[in-house]
């Protein structure tokens, strides 16, 4: 695999995308970061971060809805797979450094005031740190199937996907994610996409403990939790009552006959429909 199939893979991904996106790089003290941008400009700002793994393009199947009442900004994270260029000298380390490169991100893209902030899975629990981090930047909180924010992960979960951490390749790749999903068909050419990642150089990823209990029930901003059904990362129930017992002002819901993996890209009008609501 090369680093020049990952590009047409994600150009393919990335074709799904409402006619005039726009695409943007912008220099942060960590490195240059990509965004696909579309809506109308001058409408609420809505940034999405994608799962470890993922690209700003696994929004493929939501941001034309969202886009209608957002100018929606969706990232490639530095280190991941994509188009942002981690600057050598000054790698990703910490969650300091994560909410440090955001407060950059937004600046850089001249956003002025808060955002509505959406993530999938890893993706999501930067966007709760970024929150915990900057609440006056941030509106409404959006957690798709967050992991490591309200409970770990399942140990079957982290066994399975061992051989695609230690040795990536595109056919660990689907096979792990065939498993998680359960069968449930994946957009053929996400999955594609997906696969090349396994050819592509990342940097070690940022984790840490979930966020402390005491400062989830100070956070007073609004929060969705949309957890999959049928996912295999965690226990989806025990994270909507988890979150439901922390956090001051959240709404839950586990959307069935979906993995952790599919979202957001499976179960589309649920979800977009469910999003576009809450962010009003």
């Amino acid at each position: 695999m090369t680093t020049e199939a990952f590009f047409i893979a994600y150009d393919t991904v990335l074709a799904k995308w409402p006619e005039g996106t726009e695409h943007r790089t912008v220099s942060t003290p960590f490195g240059d970061t990509y965004a696909a941008v579309c809506g109308p400009v001058g409408a609420p700002p809505l940034v999405l971060l994608p799962g470890g793994g993922a690209t700003a393009g696994s929004w493929f199947a939501n941001v034309a809805k969202w886009a209608r009442k957002r100018r929606v900004y969706a990232v490639d994270l530095i280190g991941e797979p994509g188009r942002s260029v981690p600057d050598a000298g000054r790698p990703i380390r910490s969650v300091s450094d994560l909410t440090g490169w955001l407060d950059a991100l937004l600046d850089g893209l001249g956003i002025e005031g808060a955002v509505d902030l959406g993530g999938h899975s890893y993706g999501a629990w930067i966007a709760l740190h970024y929150a915990l981090h900057a609440p006056h930047r941030v509106r409404r909180l959006v957690l798709v199937d967050p992991t490591q924010c309200f409970a770990g992960f399942r140990p079957g979960y982290l066994l399975h996907a061992l051989p695609m951490l230690l040795r990536p390749s595109g056919r660990r790749t689907r096979a792990f994610l065939t498993w998680e999903t359960g069968g449930v068909p994946l957009n053929t050419d996400w999955l594609r996409l997906q696969e090349q990642t396994a050819g592509f150089p990342k940097a070690k990823p940022v984790t840490g403990p979930r966020p402390a209990p005491d400062a989830l029930r100070e956070l007073r901003l609004p929060v969705l939790v949309l957890l999959a059904g049928r996912g295999r990362a965690h226990d989806a129930r025990k994270v909507g009552a988890r979150a439901a017992g922390l956090l001051p002002d959240v709404r839950t819901a586990v959307l069935p006959d979906v993995g952790h993996h599919g979202l957001p890209h499976n179960r589309t009008a649920e979800l977009n429909g469910r999003v576009a609501e809450f962010l009003g």
